[in-house]
């Protein structure tokens, strides 16, 4: 039994180690339908998605310069002129957001995946940008500096990870480059924006409500991108667990019920089902959209029909067949079968 769950892990290893090393090679459709895979795919597959990555670093840039024009003026409208105590807190609190923010990326990364992340980078900035554009005390304005800070330490290992994993390695340098002009580009503009604050009253309001909108297109825009494929590999090993438990658990209630040919005959159906989802996914058939749902729900099927009957069954059944007095040399020699199988 513990060798057939081995080879149904080891089937499901091979496949979406296959799915994933398929994901650096460009399928090119000829005009007859049949596919063919390249070793370098095109850099405009990606490079949307890099753009969208790139605005959490042009957040944390623009975060990082916008309180260097505007801090005097929001020090006299928030009645704290002078106090350099409470004008160092102001500059210095998202340190502290950061810090908890990054202290919990990887955690929130392994969690909720990538795209999920992002947003939930993009959410504090937005929240914390409107606390402080709306702020009437120096408290208002801390907290939402802190809120701001939490997005920052989230940002930049965000960016730089998803860029890594979604890009292709001959451009993965280019794109990774990415992130720091994003940055720098997120600093100047929050400088060249600030610029009217010292002479404009109210304008420091302005500042922060314009940083709301990259953040909120970053979580908009996240929606439709794709997660990482090395995400997605961890999830599945997940969800193969899942399967095989469930099916194992539903042998243990079925096994003594419905017999052992029964659920032979429903696991190697399931398992028949699953491979034809799985050949369908690879076929011209499928638009590349559903492909990947095909396969994996293929292989999630196999997993699950192989662990109702296919993996339990037959090394119950055969110890059951023979008899005690050459039970143990029969069980070898068909084991040593299905190993040669």
């Amino acid at each position: 039994m513990r060798g057939r769950h081995a080879d149904a892990y080891s089937i499901y290893k091979r496949g979406t180690r296959d799915y994933i090393n398929a994901y650096d090679k460009e399928q090119v459709r000829s005009l007859n339908g049949v596919s063919k895979e390249i070793g370098n795919p095109s850099w405009k597959r990606s490079f949307l998605y890099i753009l969208v990555a790139s605005l959490a670093s042009f957040l944390y840039g623009y975060h990082l310069g916008v309180i260097n024009e505007t801090l005097e003026s929001i020090s006299n409208d928030l009645h704290f002129n002078g106090n350099t105590m409470a004008e160092g807190l102001v500059v210095s609190i998202c340190l502290g957001g950061g810090f908890l923010g990054s202290t919990f990326s990887g955690l929130i990364v392994d969690r909720v995946g990538f795209r999920r992340a992002f947003q939930l980078c993009a959410l504090p900035m937005i929240i914390g940008s409107s606390m402080s554009a709306t702020a009437k005390n120096l408290s208002g304005m801390l907290l939402g500096r802190l809120f701001v800070g939490t997005g920052m330490g989230l940002g930049p290992t965000l960016a730089t990870l998803y860029v890594t994993e979604v890009s292709p390695a001959y451009v993965r340098g280019t794109y990774g480059s990415f992130t720091q002009i994003a940055t720098s580009l997120g600093l100047m503009s929050s400088l060249l924006i600030g610029f009217p604050a010292k002479e404009t009253e109210g304008w420091w309001r302005i500042c922060f409500w314009v940083s709301a909108v990259p953040a909120a297109l970053l979580a908009l825009f996240m929606e439709f991108s794709p997660e990482s494929p090395h995400w997605l590999f961890k999830s599945a090993n997940i969800s193969v667990g899942i399967a095989n438990f469930l099916g194992s658990f539903a042998a243990l209630l079925l096994m003594d019920k419905l017999g052992r040919k029964v659920l032979l005959i429903g696991s190697f159906s399931g398992m028949v089902v699953a491979m034809g989802l799985q050949a369908a996914s690879a076929s011209s058939l499928v638009s590349s959209s559903n492909e990947v749902y095909l396969s994996v729900g293929g292989m999630l099927l196999f997993v699950l029909a192989f662990s109702v009957g296919a993996g339990p069954v037959p090394s119950l059944l055969l110890s059951e067949m023979f008899p005690g007095r050459i039970r143990a040399k029969a069980m070898s020699v068909c084991l040593a079968s299905h190993w040669s199988c």
